[in-house]
């Protein structure tokens, strides 16, 4: 089969692989779709993982014994474990352990043609069925979506309060989406006016055009002076933390989204103690909330919340090194990034 492999540092090829062997329990699926994730740029550039890899997790596609379409996670928490009790699954050491490979060290794999599912995370509910009448690249919305709304929750948001969004890439815009849907009032910052469009056809109206415009005093003006009672940090790197604190009202929360290298970021603790401002972060999935993030992505899908929207660009396999480079270098016109072995076949 064909698969995208990970050389070394900035070293993507898409080379001739065995099709994976699957074991009893485990499942082989035939890959329609997979999204280019932050994360997986990460691994790419910074080499944070040795090689060879083929990365990937935002995938669906068929089940090939069974022939029933599927999206599946790349790992799955124990339920039992210390950190599983404290409700930080995604510090769980099963959920660390990736259980979904097209070859080599288990990397997720949907950037090959086929993927091998482990057995733990068919029986730890990591597969999750795709009616017919949704396509796949909507279901392979359903683990990022996750990431999005266990955030969400962590914030609390109630109808009353003012959110603030800084960035508009996919994973921003769900933010804002999920936030505006709790009935709060969402201001969006974003520097390209393309990304402020796409948010507009999920009712996000109150862009704030961060190349030309002061974010901060944007959105003082709009609380009374007071500042946003939580501000989502989407972009990654940690030049707009202190963007993120200032614009943000004394007593309100500040949640680092995106911010997932290790390093120093400099914050004034003031702002912490006295102003009372809570600065948290959240990271990766929840399963305690699949089945809510599965019936708004597949019940969405013909209900106002059609995530395929956030698609810009679709590449078949033999692109997939193209595809990589557009990803890495985000524009205007760039969102959602697909790899599909059979161009189209994602929108089946």
């Amino acid at each position: 089969m064909r698969a995208v492999v990970y050389r070394g540092i900035n070293d993507m090829r898409v080379e001739t692989v065995p099709v994976p062997e699957i074991g009893p329990g485990e499942l082989l699926i035939k890959v329609a779709t997979c999204g280019i994730c932050g994360t997986d740029l990460k691994k790419i550039h910074m080499g944070s993982h040795s090689a060879p890899r083929i990365f990937g997790h935002e995938m669906a596609g068929t089940v090939v014994q069974v022939g029933e379409g599927v999206m599946t996670f790349h790992h799955v928490p124990c339920g039992e474990c210390y950190y599983c009790r404290k409700n930080t699954p995604s510090q769980c050491p099963l959920y660390l352990k990736t259980g979904v490979t097209a070859g080599f060290a288990p990397s997720g794999g949907g950037f090959a043609e086929y993927i091998r599912v482990f057995d733990f995370v068919v029986s730890g509910g990591g597969v999750v069925h795709v009616p017919e009448h949704v396509p796949f690249e909507q279901a392979a919305f359903i683990e990022p979506l996750n990431t999005v709304l266990k955030g969400q929750k962590l914030l609390k948001l109630a109808p009353d309060d003012t959110v603030l969004v800084i960035g508009q890439g996919p994973i921003g815009l769900m933010h804002a989406a999920l936030a505006q849907r709790t009935g709060a009032r969402v201001l969006t910052s974003d520097l390209f006016p393309e990304r402020h469009a796409i948010a507009a056809r999920f009712g996000l109206k109150e862009p704030i055009h961060a190349g030309t415009e002061n974010v901060v005093e944007r959105v003082f003006a709009a609380t009374e002076g007071r500042g946003a009672d939580a501000v989502v940090l989407a972009v990654g790197g940690n030049a707009l933390i202190k963007t993120a604190m200032d614009a943000c009202r004394p007593g309100g929360k500040v949640m680092l989204f995106a911010q997932t290298q290790h390093g120093e970021a400099t914050i004034d603790p003031a702002a912490v103690c006295v102003d009372e401002k809570t600065l948290l972060g959240s990271y990766s999935s929840s399963f305690p909330i699949l089945d809510e993030v599965t019936s708004l992505v597949l019940e969405g899908y013909r209900n106002g919340f059609d995530l395929t929207q956030l698609i810009s660009h679709r590449f078949q396999m033999e692109q997939a090194v193209e595809a990589i480079e557009v990803a890495s270098h985000p524009q205007g016109s760039s969102m959602k990034i697909m790899i599909e072995p059979v161009l189209g076949g994602g929108a089946k």
